[in-house]
């Protein structure tokens, strides 16, 4: 979503983030953001804000079906209620995301264990299980990466490309780490103040304080492996992550279909129960 954003921006708007400069006249941290990503990006913050706050949420309903369900038997296939007649609510049950995927999307495309399910409310169990006597919302589904929340994570794909904009424009490591210092502090204090003010940290809706604060982190973390690793040479230390990045889309494809865990569990030591996944997940389930 937000990388086809960019590089459509870099294909078919290329001229507009060409960057005039002179090898003796250093650029400014106005000149390496480009004007047309300001601009996007100020129209999609605009665009989420609108609809995040300005969407009027009706009552819905929805039915849990028994194949999608984590309740008991029983309870699979039993219509919810949901109470809202709101706007501009960022609570899980009423907000506006939710209402634009269940209207394009559907219900059978959300995702069917949202993490708020982890709330006190839900009343969740062990075996992941919803207690029927929990508020209705508990049991629907919800999509994380939804569309509204798309805007945002384009928004951050846009400001990691300003980061790798001064990377290629700017050659010494002061004149660098300068700027991306500059980007870092200005979201961080952007962000926080957001998340003071009452935008709440919300990665699930990708709020614009959530954005912020976890693009300067991301800029923080850029500056500490490049002085790390460019400035000073210690490549070795970071080989490890390098592979990673190298190989990040099949590491997410092994991980997210089970396939790595499962690969894993099949080395245990005299029964299957002994193998190391099952140990980590029993050490945390001690604690």
């Amino acid at each position: 979503r937000g990388f086809l954003l960019d590089t459509f921006l870099l294909l078919y708007v290329r001229s507009g983030f060409q960057l005039i400069s002179h090898p003796n006249i250093p650029l400014s941290s106005s000149q390496l953001i480009t004007p047309i990503g300001r601009f996007v990006a100020a129209i999609l913050l605009a665009i989420y804000s609108g609809l995040l706050y300005g969407l009027y949420v009706p009552d819905w309903q929805f039915n849990v079906s028994s194949s999608t369900s984590s309740l008991p038997p029983i309870a699979a296939g039993h219509l919810y209620m949901v109470n809202c007649s709101v706007r501009g609510d960022l609570g899980p049950a009423c907000n506006s995301a939710g209402m634009i995927d269940r209207y394009i999307l559907g219900f059978d495309h959300l995702y069917q264990k949202p993490v708020f399910r982890n709330l006190k409310e839900c009343n969740m169990s062990s075996t992941g299980q919803v207690s029927d006597t929990s508020p209705s919302w508990c049991h629907a589904p919800f999509e994380p990466e939804g569309i509204l929340s798309s805007i945002t994570a384009a928004v951050s794909c846009i400001i990691g490309l300003q980061y790798g904009h001064v990377l290629a424009h700017l050659e010494d490591h002061k004149g660098r780490l300068n700027h991306w210092l500059g980007f870092s502090v200005s979201f961080l204090t952007l962000g926080g103040f957001l998340a003071l003010i009452g935008i709440p940290l919300n990665k699930s809706l990708y709020t614009i304080s959530y954005m912020l604060l976890s693009s300067a982190a991301s800029g923080l973390t850029f500056m500490a492996l490049y002085v790390l690793v460019d400035v000073y040479g210690h490549r070795r230390l970071t080989s490890v992550l390098e592979w990673m990045g190298k190989h990040s889309l099949s590491i997410f494809v092994l991980v997210s279909s089970n396939l790595a865990v499962i690969a894993i569990q099949g080395f245990y030591w005299t029964k299957p129960e002994n193998n190391i996944v099952h140990w980590i997940v029993s050490q945390f389930h001690h604690k």
